[in-house]
């Protein structure tokens, strides 16, 4: 039995709201809040963003999470044609980041919730605020990744979505897939960033979360292409953009890269052309070997051409006709 004041602390970790999510590492900006001090309690990465200017949903700067980066020496590693995983919480607290992992569990608020492993859950689960009301609704979520070591050089035209996971935030444990051959960041890293789209069960947000990230293991050469905006292509998947794609913006005041109308729901799935998993379609195309094949031209002199015996004994019996003709001519005379 877990002593009653574990339980009591736990409870009173977390501020009395319907919390949200966000995947927590240490190479997360705002990792440890945003006072300045180590917060094991912290849920300052997971507040929503809704209705805003770019400035400040832009890598979550509507509370300075951008001003605190990761300890240097922090990273996600990115096994390439491999997986890799985060915590998905409400709180840093629940997480094996704070107090020891004493407070993990199953799902992100530390608890166990044996009633949403139900997939005909049909009402909306609030705690945690996990915006679907089942497994199978959640619309999902994905990583991007800028090849760019400063945050500052980052920008939705260099932010490519390289790995997808349907069905989620749902429980704690959440891995994703990495696309075989990627290549290596920088000497300083690339910049990550999380995406969710809360399109449905309570206000229609999103989350746009900074990682200072590596691609590591089997690197590739591949150039990685521009990204895309999404389009929404439910039921005409010929609408869909192939190919790199940028990470969902929606519902913002300014800045949004996508426009639904009422009734759509938006999310890192197929309705926006994302499929599940390692999106292997994020590179420029491979260079087709060249139709010609001529080779180089030869700068030596050729030979002049070779005359057959024919020709050489016709040009010799024209010779002795002449001469003959000739004679004849002389005696005449």
């Amino acid at each position: 039995m877990i002593p009653f004041i574990t339980v009591s602390f736990a409870l009173a970790l977390v501020p009395a709201i319907q919390a949200h999510m966000a995947p927590y590492h240490s190479s997360m900006w705002c990792l440890n809040g945003t006072s300045g001090q180590d917060n094991q309690n912290t849920n300052d990465a997971v507040n929503p963003l809704y209705m805003l200017p770019k400035s400040q949903w832009w890598m979550h700067a509507n509370n300075n999470c951008d001003k605190f980066p990761p300890a240097p020496g922090k990273f996600l590693e990115l096994p390439a044609g491999k997986s890799f995983t985060v915590e998905i919480a409400t709180n840093r607290a629940f997480t094996s980041y704070s107090y020891d992992g004493r407070f993990v569990g199953t799902f992100g608020d530390g608890q166990a919730h044996p009633e949403l492993e139900d997939l005909a859950h049909s009402t909306c689960v609030t705690s945690p605020n996990l915006h679907t009301e089942n497994a199978t609704r959640a619309t999902g979520t994905a990583f991007a990744i800028s090849y760019n070591s400063n945050i500052e050089d980052v920008t939705m035209e260099n932010l490519v979505t390289f790995t997808v996971r349907y069905h989620t935030p749902w429980k704690l444990l959440t891995t994703y897939d990495v696309p075989a051959g990627m290549p290596p960041c920088p000497a300083g890293g690339c910049i990550c960033v999380w995406g969710w789209v809360a399109s449905h069960c309570g206000q229609p947000n999103m989350y746009f979360l900074p990682y200072r990230c590596k691609v590591t293991g089997n690197t590739g050469t591949r150039r990685i292409a521009q990204p895309k905006p999404a389009t929404y292509c439910e039921g005409d998947q010929t609408k869909c953009v192939r190919g790199a794609k940028q990470p969902i913006i929606w519902n913002q005041a300014e800045g949004s890269n996508l426009i639904t109308t009422p009734g759509q729901l938006p999310g890192y799935n197929m309705k926006l052309g994302f499929a599940d998993g390692a999106q292997n379609d994020i590179f420029e195309p491979e260079p087709t070997p060249s139709q010609s094949t001529a080779a180089p031209s030869n700068t030596t002199v050729a030979d002049p051409p070779t005359r057959s015996a024919l020709e050489c004994l016709g040009m010799k019996a024209v010779k002795v006709l002449d001469k003959r003709r000739l004679h004849r001519r002389w005696i005449k005379l």
